[in-house]
């Protein structure tokens, strides 16, 4: 069963040993980077590692953009040796289900790297739009609800 937990004195080593092949390096930031920011912006992040039962399959980070006032998908992996697996997806859905339940937004953003038509397709597939905005290098993508 895939599911959430928050990232945790027991469980933070497991999250920062997750990492994606060579290639998408370019497109995903380290998860140390990732729980840094996190850190820093402990009221509006919320870092969790993605589960399937017992086994740890990749990291999701929901946040609040407070300069734009929207919801983010704000960081987002699935270890190498899990993807095409259907954790993504899943994963996704789940950390969307989570803003949504606990704030309600009518909106949740993204963004995604130029040139990573993987992601983008997946974001695509649950519901993300392009909104045409290239901001910090990332095509930014929404999902209203």
């Amino acid at each position: 069963m895939i599911h959430l937990e928050s990232v945790t004195k027991e469980n933070i080593d497991e999250v920062l040993a997750l990492g994606v092949r060579e290639d998408q390096m370019g497109f995903v930031s380290p998860n140390a980077e990732s729980l840094a920011q996190a850190y820093v912006y402990a009221k509006t992040a919320w870092p969790f590692a993605v589960y399937d039962d017992e086994t740890m399959v990749g990291f999701i980070m929901m946040g609040y953009y407070e300069a734009k006032h929207y919801y983010t998908l704000w960081k987002f992996m699935i270890d190498q040796r899990y993807q095409n697996m259907g954790y993504g997806r899943k994963a996704l859905e789940l950390g969307l289900a989570f803003v949504k339940e606990k704030f309600h937004p009518e909106e949740i953003y993204t963004g995604v790297a130029p040139g990573n038509s993987v992601a983008k397709g997946l974001y695509e597939s649950v519901g993300f739009v392009d909104t045409g905005l290239v901001e910090f290098g990332m095509e930014e993508m929404c999902k209203k609800y």
